[in-house]
């Protein structure tokens, strides 16, 4: 099983010490090596051809021969058992157990973490754009303020917490492994991120809380020009105070079909399971229970600037909510009919 082809072939130590660098890049790109019967030095060539060529190396090995290839190469994978002292020092992962597929699990671990740091700072970007948008709304069109500091406090340190730290706890997604590996310049805030998190999902975010806002002070029969809120901004006037409350209700709201969404950059929420993370499904119910209390008690009315709405309104926002869901639904197949191979963004 070492090789596939019927065009394998073998080097020897001795060939290729008479072998230049190109025709050893050149067969390294375009046939099945097998290198026998090598030295130190030799082994250092092969992982040094490989990086020229532009490949992400990973070298095992355990004796002190091993030591130059492991310094030299991107991740250098020590024996725990039977390596040397040497070879343990030059790299920087060691098997405890001696087992390949140890390396295995290691590269689905860290490919889940590195995709879960991604997912937690969609979902943060998606929501920052309803909370920042509004105000700039007042800046510049001078309207009522849509949302209060305390409301987006309440959202910064209340209601999006729990479901932040869930996506930190996902678990490897279907096909993870059939990636081929990141390029070394690719970060983890990329172009993808951002448009999915600023543009796509915050823009749609803004939209449906901007347009419970106006519905609100519409039906109230506020037009443009009119002023609700007193100087003192106490948002005593009972059409204002519904308004905001939507808005601050809304980005709640929307928070959920973000948390969903942001699961998977690829994958329907469908074919990774709705119910598969406990923790995320525990912080959505903490959400809904804290965002009532602070619209419907007395004392957090008062401390937050919120005041009751009634069903129809939660409705009209889970409607909002359903349609950024399933824009995100579409957006993935899309993608996914789209690019035929799987790259990791």
């Amino acid at each position: 099983g070492i090789v596939t082809s019927h065009e394998a072939e073998v080097i020897t130590g001795t060939e290729l010490s008479d072998m230049s660098d190109e025709t050893l890049k050149n067969k390294l790109v375009h046939k099945e090596v097998v290198f026998a019967r090598v030295n130190p030095e030799h082994k250092l060539r092969v992982v040094t051809a490989f990086k020229e060529l532009g490949n992400i190396v990973a070298v095992t090995g355990d004796g002190v021969n091993d030591a130059p290839a492991l310094k030299k190469a991107d991740i250098g994978v020590a024996m725990g058992l039977r390596g040397t002292d040497v070879a343990k020092e030059s790299a920087e992962m060691i098997l405890i157990d001696d087992n390949f597929a140890s390396i295995v699990s290691a590269i689905e671990e860290g490919r889940s973490v590195f995709e879960n740091i991604k997912k937690f700072i969609t979902y943060i970007f998606a929501h920052l754009v309803p909370e920042a948008v509004p105000f700039i709304f007042f800046a510049l069109f001078k309207i009522p303020v849509p949302i209060t500091a305390m409301q987006i406090l309440a959202i910064d340190l209340g209601t999006e917490t729990l479901p932040a730290l869930a996506l930190g706890i996902e678990r490897p997604e279907p096909g993870i492994m059939d990636l081929p590996p990141r390029p070394k310049k690719k970060g983890i805030i990329d172009n993808v991120v951002l448009f999915r998190g600023y543009i796509f999902l915050g823009l749609l975010n803004t939209a449906a809380v901007m347009a419970a806002y106006y519905m609100i002070l519409y039906q109230g029969g506020w037009r443009p020009g009119m002023q609700l809120e007193p100087n003192d901004t106490t948002f005593a006037n009972p059409l204002h105070l519904k308004a905001t409350t939507m808005v601050f209700v809304g980005i709640v709201v929307m928070q959920i079909a973000n948390v969903f969404a942001c699961r998977s950059e690829r994958h329907s929420v469908f074919k990774i399971g709705i119910l598969g993370n406990k923790l995320l499904l525990w912080g959505i119910l903490f959400e809904i229970v804290f965002t009532i209390a602070l619209v419907y008690m007395p004392f957090f009315q008062k401390v937050f600037a919120t005041t009751a709405i009634g069903w129809k309104d939660w409705a009209i926002l889970f409607a909002f909510m359903v349609v950024i869901f399933i824009a995100e639904e579409l957006r993935k197949a899309f993608m996914n009919r789209k690019q035929k191979t799987p790259v990791i963004a």
